[in-house]
């Protein structure tokens, strides 16, 4: 077959990729379609109002799985800053069909939303006997949230984690990503350049970055997006309240 009808054939084949572009965020300190985000019983929560900045956590929207995904469009990715195209299996890790994905990332925002009760607590030195904490996030799946689940947790319940009202933005938009631990630990979580992307899209100036993916998150930064390398939610807590102090605060 001659080299010609070879590209060709290579040209219109499915890969296995996934395109992916900045995707939603939302305001953990807020409300997603009309409900608190975040909802305190047991103790009282903290009120929030429009001079409270912003905490959003952020995503990446992706085709779907089965999708056909040729060359054209990869190659055409590669010279985009506003898409890229991942392996399917590092977009969708579990599940064949989308009833399965979906499954899959309902039951990883379900673990990450415990482990993130958990580490604001601990984080905070509250019994988890002493306050219930529901967490809603419609249209939302996988681990990712897990960081700004606990930084919206400690903002409406604890203000600013130290004791001394107000609470952690200073009146920024912060956004962000990461994976949370119950012992507070931040993990990374992928696709972090498309996310700064939506960050810098819905206003944000401070974005919080696990710090093993500091490289990526720099690589394709938007100008006026401050980078802020965190590894543990005691960390994150502290740079957050330097910045509104204007004290040293870690940089990628």
């Amino acid at each position: 077959m001659p080299l010609a009808a070879l590209l060709a054939v290579a040209a219109l084949a499915p890969l296995p990729f996934a395109l992916a572009q900045p995707g939603l965020t939302a305001n953990v300190i807020g409300d997603s379609k009309n409900k608190p985000v975040i909802t305190i019983s047991g103790e009282k929560a903290r009120k929030t109002g429009s001079d409270d900045g912003k905490l959003l956590m952020t995503t990446i929207a992706a085709t779907q799985p089965g999708a056909t995904v040729r060359l054209p469009d990869v190659v055409e990715s590669w010279f985009r800053t506003d898409r890229a195209a991942m392996p399917t299996e590092a977009v969708y890790p579990v599940g064949d069909s989308l009833d399965e994905i979906e499954k899959h990332n309902k039951g990883e925002m379900r673990k990450s939303q415990s482990a993130a009760v958990k580490a604001a607590l601990r984080q905070l030195h509250k019994s988890p006997e002493d306050v219930e904490i529901s967490l809603r996030l419609a249209d939302v799946g996988g681990p990712s949230a897990g960081l700004f689940f606990s930084l919206g947790i400690i903002d409406k319940l604890g203000g600013d984690g130290a004791g001394r009202g107000g609470g952690l933005t200073g009146g920024r938009i912060v956004a962000g990503t990461g994976t949370i631990k119950a012992d507070g630990t931040v993990g990374p979580v992928g696709g972090v350049p498309l996310k700064t992307k939506a960050a810098k899209r819905d206003g944000a100036s401070v974005f919080l970055v696990p710090r093993a993916e500091c490289a990526d998150a720099r690589a394709e930064r938007p100008k006026g997006l401050r980078l802020v390398p965190v590894d543990t939610l005691g960390g994150a807590v502290k740079a957050l309240n330097a910045l509104k102090d204007g004290g040293r605060v870690p940089a990628c």
